[in-house]
């Protein structure tokens, strides 16, 4: 049973996700709130959370920040068309994905497996060991750990699939479309921008100076790569 927290300050909103999730492995909590929301995740084993931006008092944005002090659980944002910036705001802070209201069930069932298959692997079944390495970076896959320079990285689940795709391909240049298919598995409809924050928050967390980029190297027009340090 996986349990799935859907926040939406729209009680109409909260029940049609219950319905479209009516499913026998998924139980769905509900809160209406952020406050609400951090509540039920200290207090509860939640697996992945459907979040809005647009709530009273504290809004999804600042939900998202206060989550990421002490989870990595998959989010999902429930936004509008027109907060496009809250999108990218959302994702460079860790956000996971995003649905667009109205949405359709199909997509939102869609999106919330593929988060949950992605956040189950990286804690699933033991595995021989795994490791990558590139210069002072080093991807344990088997522990599903990541370190920098001998120091602990806390990457979210997306941040991981996308570091360990490119670094175990050191100097392959994969584009924004490739990286979205087999990170998100899904149609790469405007993966540019959302490829493009998740690379930009691995910069942050690995390179010592994000804007001149030692490790995750930017292939002008044509995508992104590890550079092949050994």
């Amino acid at each position: 049973m996986y349990n799935i927290l859907v926040c939406d300050d729209e009680w109409d909103i909260v029940n049609a996700l219950k319905i479209y999730l009516n499913d026998p492995e998924y139980s769905v909590l509900a809160a209406y709130n952020g406050e609400e929301a951090l509540e039920v995740l200290r207090r509860e084993d939640v697996h992945l959370c459907l979040l809005d931006i647009m709530m009273p008092g504290l809004d999804g944005i600042r939900t998202l920040s206060k989550i990421r002090e002490f989870s990595n659980v998959p989010v999902i944002f429930l936004t509008a068309k027109s907060e496009d910036t809250d999108k990218i705001l959302g994702l460079n802070l860790g956000a996971d994905d995003y649905v667009t209201k109205p949405f359709s069930p199909l997509e939102v069932t869609a999106r919330v497996r593929s988060q949950l298959r992605r956040y189950l692997l990286l804690g699933g079944r033991e595995r021989e060991p795994e490791t990558s390495v590139v210069g002072g970076i080093e991807l344990d896959d088997r522990a599903k750990s990541v370190t920098c320079d001998g120091e602990p990285v806390s990457l979210t689940p997306i941040e991981y699939e996308i570091l360990k795709l490119l670094i175990t391909h050191p100097g392959q240049v994969f584009s924004p479309k490739e990286i979205y298919e087999q990170v998100w598995h899904d149609i790469p409809l405007g993966s540019d921008n959302t490829v493009a924050v998740h690379i930009r928050h691995l910069r942050e967390k690995l390179e010592i100076n994000p804007a001149e980029p030692r490790y995750l190297k930017v292939v002008w027009g044509q995508g992104y790569k590890m550079e092949d340090i050994r």
